[in-house]
């Protein structure tokens, strides 16, 4: 049975270690990599569109995909019942993107939603089943655009507009996956831009 839960919010269980443009930073989860933060950090300099940056910074993280247990203590790789979970690892000091780790229970999904800005994923552990969408009917519903099952070492990334979908924990194990995102989500909270209540369409 698919469990949905709304908008995600950052969690943690460390302080804080740094600020962000005079604001106070969200507390951090776990450890990032330093190889893959100088990787982003590289790609996203590089001045680009949305979706060519998203694409740059994709095949970075696949290059690093990190072990779950070298970013994340036990705790937080076990899964919440009350939702799945975003555990915030590093946001760059000028806002220009952030990483994040999501930990998924079996039945677990998101709202169907869009993004404030470009994004890439990287499942670590299990796997994760990918519904996109596109507007219809004149932007009154939706219409299923596509599917994805992706397991563990399956690397994407993907840009607004064309950004809308939904991802559930399709599995019987946890599922771990990493999110860059072309944003600073320890201000936002997190990366949904809107979520989506309209009816589909076959």
């Amino acid at each position: 049975m698919i469990v949905s839960v709304g908008a995600m919010s950052l969690t943690s269980t460390a302080s804080a270690t740094a600020s962000h443009l005079g604001h106070p930073a969200a507390a951090l989860a776990g450890t990032c990599p330093d190889s893959l933060v100088h990787a982003v950090r590289a790609e996203v300099r590089r001045g680009l569109g949305w979706q060519p940056t998203a694409d740059c910074v994709a095949r970075a993280l696949r290059a690093r995909l990190p072990d779950p247990a070298a970013i994340l203590p036990v705790p937080l790789r076990r899964g919440d019942p009350a939702g799945y979970q975003s555990h915030l690892l590093y946001a760059e000091p000028d806002g220009t993107f952030s990483i994040s780790v999501m930990v998924w229970l079996p039945g677990q999904q998101t709202m169907i939603h869009d993004h404030v800005a470009w994004c890439v994923t990287g499942v670590l552990q299990g796997r994760e089943y990918e519904e996109i969408f596109a507007l219809a009917g004149g932007g009154r519903a939706l219409r299923l655009a596509g599917r994805n099952v992706n397991p563990a070492g399956a690397v994407s990334g993907f840009a607004p507009p064309g950004d809308i979908h939904r991802v559930s924990n399709t599995g019987d194990t946890v599922a771990i996956s990493m999110h860059v995102y072309g944003a600073d989500i320890s201000l936002l909270g997190n990366s949904i831009r809107r979520e989506y209540t309209l009816p589909l369409h076959p």
